[in-house]
């Protein structure tokens, strides 16, 4: 498969990139802006689609009875060199599935993820999937 995505400066303040008929407007500002992404949060919500998307893949495959996810996400940036050294996640999902079956779940969601495998090849990443309370 291959993908594209086409990024254009508007101005000062930000830039806007165009994928199919989707539009997201990137804070490119160096001052940030409050209204758009900036780079490391558009990586992490790349990594949260993915990762929802993996459930959407892997749910029916193992018969996994959900009622909702959701991802929380953080990343620690060094200054020499600017790089991340951590992603963290929490995938939480409405379930009243084993703990076993959820162990499964979170297995085939990290090992499937097309965005996971590439950036936990780059940083090192930790994260836990638990039930929703």
């Amino acid at each position: 498969m291959e993908y594209r995505v086409h990024a254009r400066r508007i101005d000062a303040h930000g830039s806007l990139a165009v994928a199919k008929e989707a539009e997201v407007t990137l804070d490119t500002d160096l001052a940030g802006r409050r209204d758009a992404m900036n780079p490391v949060e558009l990586l992490l919500a790349a990594l949260a689609a993915c990762m929802l998307k993996g459930i959407e893949r892997v749910t029916p495959m193992l018969s996994f009875q959900i009622g909702g996810a959701e991802v929380a996400l953080e990343a620690i940036r060094q200054d020499a060199p600017p790089k991340l050294t951590l992603i963290r996640y929490e995938i939480t999902v409405d379930s009243a599935e084993t703990d076993q079956r959820l162990d499964l779940l979170h297995r085939n969601i990290l090992k499937y993820g097309t965005i996971s495998n590439t950036l936990s090849g780059a940083v090192p990443m930790e994260g836990t999937l638990t039930r929703k309370v």
